[in-house]
Protein backbone atom coordinates (compact mmCIF):
# COMPACT_ATOMS: atom_id res chain seq x y z
CA UNK A 1 0.00 0.00 0.00
CA UNK A 2 2.85 2.40 0.81
CA UNK A 3 4.52 1.78 -3.05
CA UNK A 4 0.85 2.47 -4.35
CA UNK A 5 0.59 5.61 -2.45
CA UNK A 6 4.16 7.14 -3.26
CA UNK A 7 3.64 6.05 -6.79
CA UNK A 8 0.53 8.56 -6.85
CA UNK A 9 1.61 11.35 -4.91
CA UNK A 10 4.80 11.13 -7.49
CA UNK A 11 2.15 10.94 -10.22
CA UNK A 12 0.20 14.03 -9.09
CA UNK A 13 3.66 16.19 -8.86
CA UNK A 14 4.65 15.60 -12.17
CA UNK A 15 1.06 16.00 -13.19
CA UNK A 16 1.18 19.79 -11.15
CA UNK A 17 4.18 20.11 -13.27
CA UNK A 18 3.11 20.12 -16.47
CA UNK A 19 0.14 21.54 -15.61
CA UNK A 20 2.13 24.65 -14.50
CA UNK A 21 4.29 24.34 -17.21
CA UNK A 22 1.73 24.41 -19.63
CA UNK A 23 -0.38 27.10 -18.14
CA UNK A 24 3.37 28.94 -18.07
CA UNK A 25 4.38 28.75 -21.91
CA UNK A 26 0.51 29.52 -22.81
CA UNK A 27 0.65 32.81 -20.55
CA UNK A 28 3.51 33.81 -22.10
CA UNK A 29 3.28 32.97 -25.66
CA UNK A 30 -0.25 35.10 -25.42
CA UNK A 31 1.36 37.90 -23.80
CA UNK A 32 4.09 37.79 -26.53
CA UNK A 33 1.67 37.40 -29.14
CA UNK A 34 -0.16 40.12 -28.06
CA UNK A 35 2.79 42.88 -27.95
CA UNK A 36 3.24 41.94 -31.44
CA UNK A 37 -0.25 42.70 -32.74
CA UNK A 38 0.15 46.21 -30.38
CA UNK A 39 3.37 46.70 -32.49
CA UNK A 40 1.84 45.61 -35.92
CA UNK A 41 -1.18 48.17 -35.11
CA UNK A 42 1.98 50.96 -34.85
CA UNK A 43 2.49 49.94 -38.04
CA UNK A 44 -0.75 50.16 -39.48
CA UNK A 45 -1.21 53.49 -37.92
CA UNK A 46 1.83 55.11 -38.92
CA UNK A 47 0.49 54.18 -42.94
CA UNK A 48 -2.99 55.37 -42.20
CA UNK A 49 -1.43 58.80 -41.00
CA UNK A 50 0.31 58.28 -44.34
CA UNK A 51 -2.43 57.95 -46.26
CA UNK A 52 -4.30 60.78 -44.67
CA UNK A 53 -1.70 62.98 -45.44
CA UNK A 54 -1.62 61.95 -49.00
CA UNK A 55 -5.12 63.11 -49.19
CA UNK A 56 -3.90 67.04 -48.17
CA UNK A 57 -0.71 66.64 -50.31
CA UNK A 58 -3.19 65.86 -53.67
CA UNK A 59 -5.46 68.75 -52.56
CA UNK A 60 -2.43 71.01 -52.25
CA UNK A 61 -1.08 70.22 -55.34
CA UNK A 62 -4.31 70.57 -57.36
CA UNK A 63 -5.04 73.95 -56.16
CA UNK A 64 -1.55 74.86 -56.69
CA UNK A 65 -0.26 74.49 -59.76
CA UNK A 66 -0.69 73.12 -63.11
CA UNK A 67 0.40 69.67 -62.65
CA UNK A 68 0.75 66.49 -64.69
CA UNK A 69 -2.45 64.48 -64.33
CA UNK A 70 -0.91 61.08 -64.82
CA UNK A 71 1.21 61.38 -62.18
CA UNK A 72 -1.41 62.60 -59.45
CA UNK A 73 -3.69 60.02 -61.25
CA UNK A 74 -1.07 57.23 -59.99
CA UNK A 75 -0.67 58.63 -56.48
CA UNK A 76 -4.75 58.92 -56.12
CA UNK A 77 -4.65 55.33 -57.26
CA UNK A 78 -2.24 53.85 -55.13
CA UNK A 79 -3.17 55.48 -52.47
CA UNK A 80 -6.29 53.19 -52.29
CA UNK A 81 -4.60 50.26 -53.30
CA UNK A 82 -2.33 50.71 -50.04
CA UNK A 83 -5.68 51.24 -47.65
CA UNK A 84 -7.39 48.05 -49.52
CA UNK A 85 -4.71 45.65 -48.12
CA UNK A 86 -5.60 44.96 -44.39
CA UNK A 87 -3.41 42.02 -42.22
CA UNK A 88 -5.03 40.28 -39.43
CA UNK A 89 -2.13 40.99 -36.83
CA UNK A 90 -3.03 37.81 -34.98
CA UNK A 91 -1.88 35.51 -37.86
CA UNK A 92 0.76 37.28 -39.79
CA UNK A 93 2.22 35.54 -42.78
CA UNK A 94 4.80 36.03 -44.96
CA UNK A 95 2.21 36.38 -48.30
CA UNK A 96 0.22 38.77 -46.38
CA UNK A 97 3.71 40.61 -45.33
CA UNK A 98 4.71 40.94 -48.73
CA UNK A 99 1.58 41.74 -50.40
CA UNK A 100 1.06 44.67 -47.87
CA UNK A 101 4.73 45.72 -48.60
CA UNK A 102 4.20 45.31 -52.05
CA UNK A 103 0.98 47.90 -52.10
CA UNK A 104 2.69 50.08 -50.06
CA UNK A 105 5.84 50.54 -52.12
CA UNK A 106 3.80 51.24 -54.71
CA UNK A 107 2.45 54.55 -53.07
CA UNK A 108 5.94 55.45 -52.12
CA UNK A 109 7.27 55.21 -55.58
CA UNK A 110 4.06 57.19 -56.85
CA UNK A 111 5.10 60.04 -54.45
CA UNK A 112 8.41 59.65 -54.99
CA UNK A 113 7.43 60.76 -58.80
CA UNK A 114 4.96 63.75 -57.33
CA UNK A 115 7.64 65.28 -55.38
CA UNK A 116 10.09 64.68 -58.48
CA UNK A 117 7.38 65.81 -60.70
CA UNK A 118 6.57 69.17 -58.16
CA UNK A 119 9.83 70.58 -58.81
CA UNK A 120 9.26 71.91 -62.52
CA UNK A 121 6.52 74.02 -60.46
CA UNK A 122 8.46 77.10 -58.16
CA UNK A 123 4.73 78.43 -57.03
CA UNK A 124 4.05 74.90 -55.74
CA UNK A 125 7.41 74.57 -54.28
CA UNK A 126 6.69 78.32 -51.92
CA UNK A 127 3.20 77.00 -51.36
CA UNK A 128 3.68 76.68 -47.02
CA UNK A 129 1.13 74.29 -47.13
CA UNK A 130 2.73 72.46 -49.79
CA UNK A 131 5.78 72.36 -47.91
CA UNK A 132 4.54 71.81 -44.26
CA UNK A 133 2.53 68.57 -45.70
CA UNK A 134 6.15 67.47 -47.74
CA UNK A 135 7.86 67.84 -44.23
CA UNK A 136 5.35 65.92 -42.33
CA UNK A 137 5.56 63.50 -45.07
CA UNK A 138 9.09 62.95 -44.73
CA UNK A 139 8.66 62.65 -40.77
CA UNK A 140 6.10 60.26 -41.34
CA UNK A 141 8.39 57.50 -43.27
CA UNK A 142 10.38 57.83 -40.78
CA UNK A 143 7.68 56.75 -38.03
CA UNK A 144 7.19 53.86 -40.72
CA UNK A 145 10.21 52.84 -40.98
CA UNK A 146 10.68 53.00 -36.83
CA UNK A 147 7.41 51.05 -36.12
CA UNK A 148 8.44 48.45 -38.90
CA UNK A 149 11.48 47.75 -36.98
CA UNK A 150 9.87 47.98 -33.38
CA UNK A 151 7.12 45.04 -34.78
CA UNK A 152 10.53 43.03 -35.76
CA UNK A 153 11.50 43.24 -32.41
CA UNK A 154 8.82 42.10 -30.60
CA UNK A 155 8.20 38.83 -33.37
CA UNK A 156 11.88 37.64 -32.54
CA UNK A 157 10.90 36.83 -29.07
CA UNK A 158 7.95 35.36 -29.73
CA UNK A 159 9.43 32.92 -31.84
CA UNK A 160 12.24 32.26 -29.98
CA UNK A 161 9.42 31.29 -27.03
CA UNK A 162 7.51 29.11 -29.67
CA UNK A 163 10.10 27.42 -31.08
CA UNK A 164 12.47 26.63 -28.34
CA UNK A 165 12.23 23.12 -27.11
CA UNK A 166 10.73 21.93 -24.99
CA UNK A 167 8.15 25.11 -26.22
CA UNK A 168 7.79 23.25 -29.59
CA UNK A 169 5.66 20.57 -28.71
CA UNK A 170 3.08 22.69 -27.14
CA UNK A 171 3.08 25.35 -29.42
CA UNK A 172 1.51 23.14 -32.01
CA UNK A 173 -0.72 21.68 -29.80
CA UNK A 174 -1.98 25.06 -28.98
CA UNK A 175 -1.96 26.59 -32.26
CA UNK A 176 0.26 28.95 -31.71
CA UNK A 177 2.34 29.83 -34.85
CA UNK A 178 5.76 31.63 -35.90
CA UNK A 179 4.84 35.23 -37.10
CA UNK A 180 6.56 36.91 -40.35
CA UNK A 181 9.17 39.31 -39.95
CA UNK A 182 8.64 42.64 -42.10
CA UNK A 183 11.11 42.62 -44.67
CA UNK A 184 12.70 45.29 -47.32
CA UNK A 185 11.41 45.36 -50.32
CA UNK A 186 12.88 43.51 -53.12
CA UNK A 187 15.92 45.42 -54.52
CA UNK A 188 16.16 47.75 -51.66
CA UNK A 189 19.71 46.95 -50.63
CA UNK A 190 20.28 48.36 -54.33
CA UNK A 191 21.47 52.12 -54.27
CA UNK A 192 18.61 54.17 -56.06
CA UNK A 193 19.90 55.78 -59.38
CA UNK A 194 20.24 59.85 -59.23
CA UNK A 195 19.55 61.04 -62.90
CA UNK A 196 20.12 64.62 -62.85
CA UNK A 197 20.24 65.03 -66.57
CA UNK A 198 16.43 66.16 -66.62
Amino acid sequence: MKKGFIVLIVLAIAAFGLYQWGKGFNNTAVKLKEASSKSWAKVESAYQRRNDLVDNLVATVKGAADYERGTLTDVIEARAKATSVSIDPTNISPDQLAKFNEVQGGLSGALKSLLVTVERYPELQANKNFLELQSQLEGTENRINVARDRFNETVEPYNNHIKTFPNSLLAGILNFDELAYYKADAGAENAPQVDFSN
